[in-house]
């Protein structure tokens, strides 16, 4: 019998799993699953982070808040290799297929990208980009906030859709792995953490910046759900590529809604 995860256990599994850096994931059952789920916030931190600090280091070097978000909108696209705009693209192409869902898993599994899948991303970049570039043009503060916030809603949506229930669609990947793996009382708990913690890293520009940025995590999370269930619904489940749609559509509802009510 596999022994209980500790939480280096946890932590190696979702930043080996949820980024490239160089982190050893030194087990892969259902166990460590659900300590990388639980700790995936953690990941999104640290993207966040670099996220924020390439963007604020080109705006004091003299680059505009335009070139900055560009650079900030591709450090996560860097930390993940892609997987998480490309499981977004498929995803996309899975949906807009109108087809069945066995046949849509097919889509989703081929190496190539569809039109939909296509416009989605070009759709949700630029609204990465345009977010980032307004928040950073209001301060390089808020833009470096936004980043952090934003990543780390993005890997708490993953939280909540391994919880309890959610099936997978397919009996192998990644999907297969981690779905189910959170109880509902963790992922729940989690989503209390990371909102609390965007509500205290908004009150550094003042008590309606502290609820705006909450309500930004809550809105995240709320759009991410919709699309889940949608999926459940049309799939059967989740997929890998599910999982990486679900974290791109929180980062952009995020940035979005903390642009917004300014």
């Amino acid at each position: 019998m596999s022994k209980t995860p500790s939480w280096p256990d946890g932590l190696r599994f979702a930043f080996g799993t949820l980024t490239v850096l160089p982190v050893k994931v030194t087990r892969w059952d259902r166990e460590a699953a659900r300590g990388g789920m639980l700790c995936a916030p953690a990941a999104g931190l640290v993207v966040g982070a670099g996220s924020a600090a390439l963007g604020v280091f080109l705006l004091f070097l003299g680059a505009g808040p335009l070139l900055a978000a560009v650079a900030s909108t591709a450090v996560p696209a860097a930390l993940t290799r892609g997987l998480h705009l490309d499981g977004l693209a498929d995803t996309a192409d899975g949906l807009g297929s109108g087809k069945p869902a066995e046949d849509a898993l097919r889509i989703m599994k081929q190496s190539d990208i569809g039109p939909f899948g296509v416009i989605t991303l070009v759709f949700v970049l630029f609204a990465q980009v345009a977010a980032v570039s307004q928040l950073y043009g209001d301060s390089w503060a808020r833009g470096a906030v936004a980043a952090v916030v934003s990543a780390t809603a993005a890997r708490l949506a993953l939280t909540l859709a391994a919880r309890t229930g959610v099936p997978a669609a397919r009996p192998e990947g990644l999907g297969a792995a981690v779905a189910g793996v959170v109880p509902v009382r963790g992922a729940m708990i989690a989503a209390v953490a990371v909102t609390l913690a965007a509500a205290v890293a908004g009150a550094l520009f003042g008590p309606y910046d502290a609820v705006r940025t909450a309500l930004a995590v809550l809105a995240a999370l709320a759009v991410a759900e919709l699309l889940l269930r949608h999926c459940v619904r049309r799939f059967g489940g989740v997929t890998g590529d599910v999982f990486g749609g679900l974290a791109e559509t929180a980062a952009t509802v995020a940035l979005v809604a903390l642009t917004l009510g300014r």
